[in-house]
């Protein structure tokens, strides 16, 4: 562990070989993460809505096979919690096109068809508590007069909301046939361009999907910060010129060893995730 050393005069630390170097404190405004959380969801039998013509083949749809899935946006909510101050829900609604293969029939070829399934989650965070108002000067001035409206003159600032998700895995699919209503949910203007067309409510038969999801949800605020500063980030490297030798660029390609010898040892930390499922 480095020695710090400062007073008036000199700000010097100790390297890892005993060496002083010298630095600068500067202050730099990044954003804090105040709280924040990973989660493992399993998605268990979400709804698939399709454009009319897609739902026609599911209708008479005898098995079907998930190609593919993707979080093409997601619907974020935040709201303090009552009673307890500095406390927030974050309410996620995360909108997947789901990519199937249908069949209709035994020997027949599949048809490809593509729709929305919606999933949301609530988690409650520590965000901190802030009253102040933030404006800059490299954009457009907006109009905030929160406090002004409010009875009591203060409005709690919420904290930035930032969700990370991975790619969903396809675990489980089926087409099954309607015993309740299924209730279209409320589709944004940019995932409903996605489709070209509107997504219709499932009459006799749907497609259930079942998929498996990480996420991390982080609760951040701007704030200053003291930090040393030993130097400027000068480039030390020089830029290579292009060459138009094919040849030259392929002899700088390490060879591919793993490709031809995979490894023989799966990957020691693919189960040491500190996250539950859900399907429980």
């Amino acid at each position: 562990m480095s020695e710090v050393s400062i007073d008036n005069d000199a700000q010097t630390t100790q390297n890892g070989d005993g060496q002083e170097v010298q630095f600068e404190p500067v202050c730099i405004e990044v954003p804090r993460i105040y709280d924040s959380c990973g989660a493992k969801d399993c998605l268990r039998d979400l709804t698939v809505f399709f454009t009319s013509e897609d739902q026609d083949l599911v209708e008479t749809a005898a098995s079907v096979r998930v190609t593919k899935a993707s979080v093409l946006t997601a619907n974020i909510s935040v709201d303090s919690v009552a009673f307890n101050r500095g406390y927030y829900a974050v309410d996620v609604v995360f909108y997947i096109a789901v990519g199937a293969e249908v069949y209709t029939g035994r020997g027949t070829l599949p048809a490809t068809v593509t729709g929305l399934a919606t999933a949301s989650k609530r988690v409650v965070l520590y965000g901190s508590d802030a009253n102040a108002k933030i404006f800059s000067g490299d954009k457009t001035p907006e109009i905030d007069a929160s406090d002004f409206d409010s009875c009591n003159g203060a409005v709690s600032t919420a904290p930035k909301v930032t969700v990370q998700v991975s790619a969903p895995m396809a675990l489980a699919s089926s087409v099954e046939p309607v015993t309740a209503p299924d209730i279209l949910p409320f589709v944004p203007e940019a995932v409903a361009n996605y489709f070209g067309e509107e997504l219709v409510v499932p009459t006799a038969q749907h497609i259930l999907v079942t998929l498996g999801i990480f996420s991390i949800v982080q609760l951040s605020r701007n704030v200053q910060l003291m930090i040393p500063s030993y130097d400027f980030c000068v480039p030390r490297k020089e830029c290579a010129a292009k060459t138009d030798d094919p040849c030259e660029v392929f002899s700088k390609i390490e060879f591919p060893t793993e490709s031809f010898f995979p490894p023989s040892t799966a990957d020691t930390d693919s189960g040491s995730a500190p996250f539950g499922c859900g399907c429980e």
